[in-house]
C-alpha cells in the first residue's frame, strides 16, 4: 500500500476551486490522461462514476463513489469496483494567503504483494506525476481559462 499527498496554491475562490473540481465529468476535457469519467448514479449529493485512465501509458479503470461536503468544502472518493485493490482519498480546498492550497491524497493498493517491493516506489512516483498533473491542469484552467 501507498499514500500520496500532492499540494498546489491556486489563485481563486476555494468555493470556485472546488465546483471545477466537483465536475469531474469534464477532466477529460483538460487531464491527458484521463480518458472518460462518467456518472453512473446520483445518490443525493453525492455520485458513482466510472473512470478510464492511464497511468504511463498503461490504461486502468475502476468505479468510485465520490461524497460531496459542499460547506466545507471537500470531496471524499472510495474505489468500488477496478484495477486496483484499494483506491480512495480526498480533496482539500484551504484558504492561505496566496490563494487557496488544494491538496489531492491517494491511498492505493495495486493488489499485488509480490510486486510491491519491486514496482511499488516507481507506482508511487507515478501516482504522485499524476496526481501533480491533475492540481496543474486545474489551476491552469481557472487562472488561464484553458
Amino acid at each position: 500500500m501507498s499514500y500520496v499527498e500532492s499540494s498546489i496554491i491556486i489563485k481563486g475562490d476555494k468555493f470556485e476551486i472546488y465546483k471545477l473540481a466537483k465536475n469531474m465529468e469534464e477532466f477529460p476535457i483538460f487531464m491527458p490522461d484521463v480518458q472518460s469519467v462518467k456518472i453512473i448514479e446520483r445518490i443525493g449529493d453525492n455520485t458513482i462514476t466510472e473512470w478510464s485512465s492511464e497511468l504511463e501509458g498503461a490504461p486502468i479503470s475502476w468505479k468510485e463513489l465520490d461524497e460531496f461536503n459542499e460547506k466545507k468544502p471537500e470531496i471524499k472518493y472510495k474505489l468500488l469496483e477496478g484495477d486496483l485493490d484499494k483506491f480512495e482519498g480526498e480533496w482539500r480546498f484551504e484558504e492561505v494567503a496566496e490563494g487557496v492550497k488544494v491538496t489531492l491524497t491517494v491511498d492505493f493498493d495495486f493488489g499485488m504483494p509480490s510486486l510491491e517491493k519491486i514496482v511499488g516506489p516507481i507506482l508511487k512516483i507515478k501516482v504522485e506525476n499524476n496526481c501533480q498533473m491533475m492540481l496543474q491542469a486545474i489551476k491552469k484552467r481557472l487562472e488561464e481559462g484553458e
